[in-house]
């Protein structure tokens, strides 16, 4: 069993660094792009609502079931915009 980690050799660790600054500069443009849609996602989940409590969605075949106003959840409280997670 071996403790300690191989040395790297100095192109595989300069090619590394490359690869992660590149995916942090995409991870970055992602999270942009996920925080400018946050006021058209709240509009989506207004009207996914909004649907789903006049009516209703599928829940097998044919069968409609509406929501009611209780049972919608509410959102957290301090929960300032939707977290998207990927």
């Amino acid at each position: 069993m071996q403790d300690l980690k191989p040395a790297r050799k100095a192109d595989a660790q300069a090619w590394m660094k490359e690869n992660v600054a590149e995916q942090k500069k995409r991870y970055a443009a992602i999270v942009k792009e996920q925080e400018e849609l946050g006021p058209e996602r709240e509009k989506w989940v207004a009207g996914f609502l909004k649907i789903i409590q006049t009516k209703g969605f599928n829940v097998t075949g044919d069968v409609r079931r509406i929501i009611k106003p209780g049972e919608i959840p509410k959102k957290p409280k301090g929960m300032k915009k939707h977290q998207v997670v990927f």
